[in-house]
């Protein structure tokens, strides 16, 4: 199957399911209104956030391969960032959270195919290429950042989510698609945020996920570094906003010191933001990081985590002491009166793996129809199984060919012969398969002889619980692609024929050869079919030079100077002057 992207040594390193989000990007769809949508926004950027941005960003944007003149290319960009570890992928819109995450863990930005529309130029809800492209790829020339992104990654991915958090996040990306389109009625627009605020007051319990999800926001996104009184801006919502980069720095968006405070903060995406928080340096970030990781059943483990697992409804795993890892969906545990699990089940397909790596003949295939097992010591026995010598295995039964009865504390009973076991490479037993095997607690039987072998696995403890596959290559897809894709836009002739316009007065700045009387036609025709496009008589404004064709240039500047009367467009066309005339003079 051909790919749909470029691939270089950091791609390469893609899990198989992250790939299946991958767009080749749709270059060549890009209208000449869109190029000029990407010029005015980073030169208007540029000129404000060269003073208020974290200082790596300006020489982050040509390391990672990003100009004002033009949307760039993903081949582009990957040829320069893999110089910085890093990699960048074209996808369609939000993708699911997990899976945003994981691509960050594996060094590799997404980046949303389309680009805001000339409607939403100072600030969209949807992810576009001006957004992922120019705010995010920038700040991981920086180091320390970058390797917080990527950390943030590897955590955030593993965070296990609720239910409803897809369900919000299947509503975001939905208002999100629908607000891009010009099509769409300001009911339908309407409905979508109150369904979103629905959801979002009927989340129950926040999730590990709803707090990487605040975290990322605060931080990634709209994060702010350096001191309350003077912060500069790193958060990429921030950075590809005109509107938001400036309200941010003013007296009435609060500033917070960064902390896992953050955390709890919930965000609305359909506004500007009414606090920000502040963090001194990005080491601060990663402290907070590692706090939070603490919180997570990635490094608790235990009950909790098992429930956490059954609750979200989701794919996930679960690690022993031994270290021998359960893939699947979680559907039940059993706990003893000291709140311990004592019992694990799964339902549907099922892997086993160890150190991330699947055991062979017990993939979800083997265990279709789900897995379960006793997790513990066995009761009376202060030692543990995985902690027994050979020795010690063959007095307590535990031995190839031999019929054995296995009473664990928490009252679990396995009764079959052992045909074989599986260690680990420190000598551990991780694994036991029965035959003949009955598996009962209290009058509940767990697994009748029928049902063929009984795999068991071995651990103390559960360690560790978490969100997805632990050997993901060989279990395949875990993450449902969005069956809502991002609407195309279709153009009516009149607004090709503008595009045109458009692509004429982009091809003479390329070429650097101005047409002055084909430069005037255009004019003319923008003038009278196009009254309220400002984007174009900009671009126009911008070639007719100083001290040539005076009138011309005396006309251009007094059309412009009519949008000061359109509150929405004003303060654009105000800046777009100004630019042109400072770049000038």
């Amino acid at each position: 199957m051909k790919r749909a992207y470029l691939s270089n040594s950091v791609l390469e390193k893609l899990p198989y399911h992250l790939r299946d989000f991958i767009l080749k990007q749709p270059y060549d769809e890009y209208t000449a209104q869109n190029q000029a949508v990407w010029r005015y926004v980073m030169r208007k950027n540029m000129d404000y956030l060269r003073n208020v941005a974290h200082e790596s960003y300006i020489p982050g944007l040509a390391k990672a391969g990003i100009s004002v003149e033009e949307i760039p290319r993903m081949e582009g960009m990957n040829r320069i960032l893999k110089e910085i570890g890093w990699a960048a992928v074209s996808v369609d819109g939000f993708i699911p959270p997990n899976a945003f995450m994981e691509f960050q863990a594996y060094n590799t930005l997404v980046i949303a195919a389309d680009i805001r529309t000339i409607d939403h130029i100072e600030y969209t809800p949807a992810p576009d290429i001006i957004h992922e492209a120019a705010g995010h790829a920038p700040i991981i020339a920086n180091p320390e950042y970058a390797e917080y992104l990527r950390r943030f990654g590897e955590i955030g991915s593993k965070a296990i989510s609720s239910a409803k958090d897809f369900e919000l996040y299947e509503a975001i990306r939905h208002l999100s698609i629908i607000k891009e389109d010009p099509a769409t009625e300001p009911k339908e627009i309407r409905e979508a945020e109150e369904q979103i605020k629905i959801i979002s007051s009927n989340m129950g319990p926040a999730s590990e996920m709803a707090g990487i999800r605040n975290m990322h926001w605060w931080t990634v996104e709209y994060g702010l570094i350096g001191t309350l009184q003077n912060p500069k801006i790193y958060g990429a919502g921030l950075l590809s906003s005109i509107g938001e980069s400036k309200w941010c720095m003013g007296d009435k968006v609060k500033k917070i010191p960064y902390s896992i405070d953050a955390a709890k903060v919930e965000f609305d995406i359909t506004k500007p933001q009414p606090q920000l928080f502040v963090t001194p340096d990005f080491a601060q970030l990663s402290f907070v990081l590692e706090e939070y990781a603490n919180s997570m059943a990635l490094r608790n483990g235990g009950l909790k985590g098992v429930q956490k697992l059954i609750e979200s409804k989701n794919v996930g795993t679960i690690e022993l002491s031994t270290g021998i890892q359960i893939s699947g969906n979680f559907t039940r545990v059993i706990e003893d009166d000291r709140s311990r699990p004592i019992y694990i089940q799964t339902t549907g397909p099922t892997a086993l793996a160890y150190k991330n790596k699947e055991l062979i003949g017990h993939d979800k295939k083997h265990h279709i129809d789900g897995f379960g097992s006793p997790v513990g010591k066995l009761k009376g026995i202060n030692l543990a199984i995985e902690n027994m010598s050979p020795t010690d295995l063959e007095a307590y039964g535990i031995y190839e060919g031999r019929k054995t009865r296995l009473l664990f504390e928490g009252g679990v009973l396995v009764e079959g012969e052992i045909i074989t076991g599986k260690r680990n490479l420190q000598g551990k037993i991780i694994l036991i398969s029965f035959r003949n095997c009955r598996v009962s607690y209290k009058e509940e039987v767990l697994f009748n002889p029928e049902w063929g072998v009984y795999d068991m696995v071995v651990g103390e403890n559960i360690i560790s619980a978490f969100s997805g596959i632990a050997d993901p290559n060989a279990f395949g897809q875990q993450f449902e692609i969005p069956k809502e894709k991002t609407h195309k836009l279709s153009y009516s002739l009149e607004e090709k024929a503008l595009f045109e316009l458009y692509q004429q007065v982009r091809q003479m700045r390329k070429s650097k050869y101005i047409d002055g009387n084909t430069l005037q036609k255009i004019f003319g025709q923008l003038k009278e079919n196009y009254p309220n496009d400002w984007l174009l008589a900009l671009e126009i404004y911008e070639l007719i030079k100083p001290g040539q064709k005076t009138d011309f240039r005396t006309e251009v500047k007094s059309y412009l100077e009519q949008f000061y009367h359109v509150d929405s467009v004003k303060n654009l066309v105000q800046d777009g002057i100004r630019l042109i005339d400072e770049s000038l003079n």
